[in-house]
């Protein structure tokens, strides 16, 4: 069994893969950078047995960090719950993608694991969108290579922005007002926040379609997508475990 972890800044996604390379559950951890190898080693503990996991059945483990500081933290926390030793996804590690952006060096393992999953389970053209902290859209061509992508403001940053740096304006959870015009504070900020967003990603989506000269195959992941893909007017493929299935590939690929 193999047990896949991606480091993100907000969060932390694990889950385990069986032998015939089905995913056994995905849960969430908050990323602190400040935690002990202990406190995540206790996170993953508790994730395994929710799920009935005994940890002696983990036979390797795959890390996704864009959080270097905590890297080395969570490796050693799978080491001391699990005692087995861990791959991290970066240099020296076999992916498969052909990157041809102008410094591949600086593209953030989630966005290449991503890829990989992207191609393994999708067609091309593909606009794969990672909605985390950041909201980024990757682009693979025709030719299944990595041609570059865009970087966004995640929703949660704009939201916390927004909140900070306005004096009436309250905290709101990220849920879809029943109609665009709202008609109070909270609604107004709900469709703000939320219809933007969907706006924002169908007018990328369109440019880069339309940059490329051919419609292009959507995936969507990350904690906020599944609020949003079901606002936006273009055609989106929701696949909330796309990055734990690159990491169960590049696994297989590296093993």
């Amino acid at each position: 069994m193999l047990l896949a972890i991606d480091a993100g800044n907000t969060n932390i996604v694990l889950g385990c893969f069986d032998k015939d390379n089905q995913i056994l559950f995905r849960e969430r951890l908050s990323t602190n950078q400040s935690a002990t190898a202990l406190e995540y080693a206790a996170g993953i503990k508790m994730a395994l047995e929710m799920h009935g996991i005994d940890k002696n059945l983990i036979d390797d483990a795959i890390i996704s960090s864009v959080v270097p500081s905590i890297t080395a933290t969570l490796k050693s926390a799978v080491k001391k719950y699990t005692g087995k030793k861990v791959m991290v996804v970066g240099a020296g590690i076999k992916t498969g993608l052909n990157i041809v952006i102008d410094n591949p060096a600086q593209l953030g393992s989630d966005l290449v694991v991503d890829a990989v999953a992207g191609l393994h389970e999708y067609p091309v053209p593909q606009i794969i969108i990672d909605m985390g902290t950041a909201t980024t859209l990757s682009v693979v061509n025709e030719k299944k290579q990595y041609i570059g992508g865009v970087i966004m403001t995640g929703m949660a940053v704009s939201m916390n922005a927004l909140v900070d740096k306005t004096s009436q304006l309250p905290k709101i959870s990220f849920e879809a007002p029943k109609k665009v015009i709202g008609s109070n504070t909270i609604d107004c900020m709900k469709s703000g926040i939320m219809y933007a967003t969907a706006s924002s990603l169908d007018g990328m989506i369109q440019r880069i379609q339309d940059e490329l000269g051919q419609k292009c195959t959507v995936i969507a992941t990350g904690g906020l997508a599944g609020l949003v893909t079901p606002l936006c007017k273009s055609e989106i493929i929701l696949d909330d475990d796309l990055l734990l299935k690159g990491l169960n590939i590049i696994y297989h690929k590296n093993k």
